[in-house]
């Protein structure tokens, strides 16, 4: 049986005593020089903060893809998981900063938006045939007498409705006579629609025929009571030239002090009915302008 033991190589203690004797240095008087630098040897603290230092991961700026020294594998994959985040967030940086992106992002948006809106409008065609995107404007199919009245009318109606175009009451008014009313009962049918459409300051003697629980008015603060609740911050009458009506603000509901004998304009007040009349109430997203404040001219 061979034996894997290698004996050629080895010295004995002796020998390696003698041949460090030989290569030791002596002086002239042959005498052995004895080197009495002193060995500057590291503290114990000083070796604690060393291997702190080479264990903490953000000590270690150089990760190649060899192994890094002094870490472990937990460590290591630490690391590698953080380079590849800063990786990931340098690159979204760069893609964001691209130019032209924002402008296809908004292209896009719009687009799908769009393409919503016809959907939409296709499927209210089988309610209201006008509402076909595809369909032609009705003043194409009316004769020029008639079109001459519509436009006049709708000039007409544009000075009384606020925000309304000429061009949309005109289309409206279009649709009505294309569908069989005449001028005149078209002009009124369309004047009561948009004079109490969602948004649209309606005057308060018309509140009872609102069918909406919001509503705009517009109207002077002729009267205040004595709240009967603490939870009522002002109680009393706001009226106009159609009518009046009572107006609660309420103290949550925390809207600006109203003074009396000020005009105002509330969009979203809350419409209530108040011992069978119809009342409006400040909520918390009821909005109260005053037009005449601030009006220096006439001070």
């Amino acid at each position: 049986m061979s034996s894997k033991n290698v004996f050629g190589n080895e010295v004995s203690v002796d020998e390696q005593a003698f041949e460090k004797a030989d290569e030791a240095a002596v002086d002239e008087d042959g005498f052995e020089v004895v080197d009495e630098t002193p060995e500057f040897q590291a503290t114990v603290q000083m070796e604690v903060q060393a291997k702190v230092d080479a264990n903490h991961p953000d000590g270690m700026v150089d990760t190649s893809d060899e192994r890094i020294s002094g870490a472990t594998l937990e460590q290591e994959e630490r690391i590698w998981a953080r380079e590849a985040e800063l990786e990931r967030i340098s690159a979204q940086a760069e893609m964001g900063t691209q130019e032209g992106r924002e402008k296809r992002t908004r292209h896009i948006a719009a687009k799908r938006y769009a393409e919503r809106r016809a959907e939409f409008q296709k499927r209210a065609a089988s309610v209201d045939p006008w509402a076909d995107p595809e369909r032609d404007d009705p003043r194409a199919e009316l004769t020029q007498e008639q079109l001459a009245a519509v436009n006049k009318q709708s000039m007409r109606l544009a000075k009384k409705l606020d925000g309304w175009s000429r061009a949309a009451i005109g289309r409206r008014l279009g649709e009505a006579v294309v569908g069989g009313k005449d001028l005149m009962s078209a002009v009124v049918g369309v004047f009561e629609e948009l004079e109490t459409a969602p948004g649209q300051v309606v005057p308060i003697g018309t509140l009872e025929d609102v069918n909406r629980r919001e509503v705009s008015i517009e109207g002077t603060v002729t009267q205040w009571w004595e709240p009967s609740s603490a939870a009522i911050q002002q109680v009393g009458l706001i009226e106009d030239e159609s009518g009046r009506t009572k107006l609660t603000s309420w103290v949550a509901s925390d809207q600006p002090w109203i003074e009396e004998g000020e005009r105002v304009r509330i969009h979203g007040a809350a419409k209530n009915w108040y011992n069978g009349r119809v009342s409006v109430a400040l909520t918390g997203w009821s909005t109260v302008l005053f037009p005449e404040r601030g009006r220096w001219w006439e001070a």
